[in-house]
């Protein structure tokens, strides 16, 4: 999927903002989704899942800068997380499925925390653009 300009822009826009929030953000994504798909939280047997956690806030950071890096080359985003799709797929072993339901849960988090800015415009480009990084970090496993 290519991004219009406009979406672009929306995405880089929203980015710009959450970029300095990107420790709690991530670890409210990560929540989110530990809470609404508790199979996994198999992933993570070692961390400490409750709310608010350093783990769950360095790892949520990490993801949401994954995230930043998409951002940054969103006119290659494969190449930008490729060893990241590499690190999933060959070595963790993620179920290629979690990708798409931590998407949402990052669409989640950003639309509660801006609300007045994510329009339904920039909620399409979000989602268009987590489902490229989806696609993107599910692509090693075919």
């Amino acid at each position: 999927m290519t991004l219009t300009q406009a979406e672009k822009a929306a995405v880089a826009a929203i980015w710009a903002k959450a970029a300095t929030q990107a420790d709690a953000i991530g670890a409210e994504s990560l929540e989110r989704l530990f809470i609404s798909y508790p199979s996994t939280k198999t992933y993570f047997p070692h961390f400490d899942l409750s709310q608010g956690s350093a783990q769950l806030r360095a790892h949520g950071s990490k993801v949401l800068n994954a995230i930043g890096e998409a951002v940054k080359h969103v006119d290659d985003i494969r190449g930008a997380l490729t060893r990241l799709s590499e690190l999933h797929a060959y070595i963790l072993r993620v179920d290629p499925v979690n990708f798409k339901l931590l998407s949402h849960c990052i669409l989640c988090s950003l639309a509660s925390h801006y609300p007045n800015d994510f329009t339904p415009e920039v909620h399409a480009a979000w989602d268009k653009f987590l489902s490229t990084v989806s696609n993107v970090l599910t692509e090693k496993y075919r």
